[in-house]
């Protein structure tokens, strides 16, 4: 999982939970990356590639292990407001867990698949972050990609993706292209929603959001003015009308208050707005965001 966050933010935020300085409680490096545990008060997080300056974090609050710390973890859960019942789940990119964890709450009967690259992450989710598999929910230390070129090959599908992978700066270039889109679409049926976590500023932004519009077509767009996240909310077949999702939001607000979603609050927040450049080209599996970055 990655937040968006400024260091100086991070410490100031830290310093509010009653210690002047985060305890490093875990390092260690593993072969994608530096993965650092702190923890300040009842408030541990996991922060990837910190001397790089990159700020890939999940908290939790060890005491209250349900509440859902960060603004894009909780706007991941928007896509209920499409599919609020889902009942096979995949989520790419494990973080700390909290998304998984949440969805194996809200859904015990649901099949949960996590594909997570790293298998260093894994055994720190399970450690500090109270991580558990179950029979319902399992990881696959794999590349978010193959797994599901795989699973549409074998004709599998999910009702509800989460795509939260991020690698560096950004998120992982072959995972940003329309051929990968093509392939999402492939694992997803009529009732499936996609959840993708991006940035709402971001060099990329304009070829990000039009290889989106020319996979899916009209897209939901959900932002908020307290995070530097941007939430795509895309399916198959078109987008309900405002006022289902408001019927919605109310149905299910009480299943989700105790981990502070404020479900309501989204269905005004969910744009359809076109507020990025249609003329950039769409981002393809030879027309890289590395290429772009080099170019401009």
């Amino acid at each position: 999982m990655r937040k968006l966050v400024n260091h100086g933010v991070l410490i100031s935020a830290l310093l509010l939970f009653g210690s002047v300085h985060a305890e490093t409680i875990h390092e260690e490096r593993s072969k994608y990356r530096d993965i650092t545990v702190t923890q300040v008060g009842e408030r541990r997080c996991l922060l990837f590639n910190v001397h790089r300056g990159d700020r890939n974090q999940t908290c939790v609050m060890i005491n209250e292990r349900d509440r859902l710390v960060f603004d894009y973890t909780r706007m991941s859960f928007a896509g209920l407001l499409l599919n609020p019942d889902p009942q096979r789940i995949l989520v790419i990119g494990l973080g700390g867990g909290s998304i998984p964890l949440t969805f194996t709450d809200l859904f015990p009967g649901a099949t949960i698949d996590i594909v997570e690259i790293d298998e260093a992450v894994v055994s720190v989710a399970k450690e500090f972050f109270f991580f558990e598999e179950t029979s319902n929910m399992r990881v696959f230390v794999d590349d978010g990609r193959p797994f599901i070129k795989r699973a549409g090959l074998r004709g599998e599908t999910y009702d509800y993706v989460v795509l939260d992978a991020f690698s560096g700066d950004y998120i992982p270039e072959h995972m940003l292209t329309r051929e990968f889109l093509e392939e999402v679409r492939a694992i997803m049926t009529d009732d499936s929603v996609l959840v993708a976590n991006t940035f709402s500023t971001s060099r990329l932004y304009d070829h990000e959001s039009v290889t989106y519009q020319r996979a899916f077509g009209e897209f939901f767009n959900f932002k908020l003015p307290s995070s530097g996240n941007r939430i795509i909310i895309a399916q198959l077949q078109p987008l309900p009308p405002r006022g289902e999702l408001v019927s919605r939001a109310m149905e299910l607000s009480d299943q989700l208050r105790k981990y502070d979603v404020p479900l309501n609050d989204y269905p005004r927040r969910l744009s359809t707005r076109v507020d990025w450049d249609m003329s950039r080209r769409e981002l393809t599996d030879q027309y890289s965001p590395g290429n772009l970055l080099r170019g401009n």
